[in-house]
């Protein structure tokens, strides 16, 4: 039992990680932060296969964490999908690393590594290895030059920007 236990945990400890070469933003003022986010671009994955005109908005929660709606079109189905979070800092307030769950008691990293600190006008955001990304901002779209940096930022990062799908809005 206590080998079951102690894996168990590494694995829920492994969802909350970082990857390498990975570093969350400093100074991270999640007051700035809240609010609606476009997602702009994102690397594919079963929950978000599909939708378009993906929002997350963001509020702080009274316990001192943040609520999250993920909202996004499903041509497909020719409906709306949203599901609600929540999110926690890992180790400070002021480092744009936290985990968050959709589901129960598992929670998995949402990494801020990249950001617009002067207006918070978008940002990059991974999870617990680099087969997450998301490139978010406060419109639906990216000036040219913006999202350049954005993806040539993370393909240094060894993300696989060619598998960006771009959100339509």
């Amino acid at each position: 039992m206590r080998k079951f236990a102690a894996t168990l945990f590494l694995l829920l400890l492994g969802c909350t990680g970082i990857p390498e070469n990975v570093r969350p933003v400093d100074g991270f003022e999640v007051e700035r932060y809240m609010g609606r986010w476009y997602e702009i671009a994102r690397l594919d994955h079963s929950f978000e296969r599909g939708l378009s005109r993906v929002t997350a908005d963001y509020r702080l929660r009274e316990d001192g964490g943040v609520s999250v709606l993920n909202r996004g079109y499903s041509a497909k189905d020719q409906a709306w999908k949203e599901i609600e979070g929540k999110g926690y800092f890992v180790d400070r307030s002021d480092r744009g690393h936290l985990k968050v769950s959709f589901f129960g008691p598992f929670y998995g990293s949402y990494i801020v590594f990249a950001l617009d600190r002067e207006h918070y006008r978008h940002a990059l955001v991974c999870g617990p290895d680099r087969s997450y990304l998301w490139i978010l901002a406060r419109e639906p779209a990216l000036q040219g030059d913006v999202l350049n940096s954005l993806t040539a930022e993370a393909e240094a990062l060894g993300f696989d920007t060619r598998g960006l799908i771009w959100v339509e809005h």
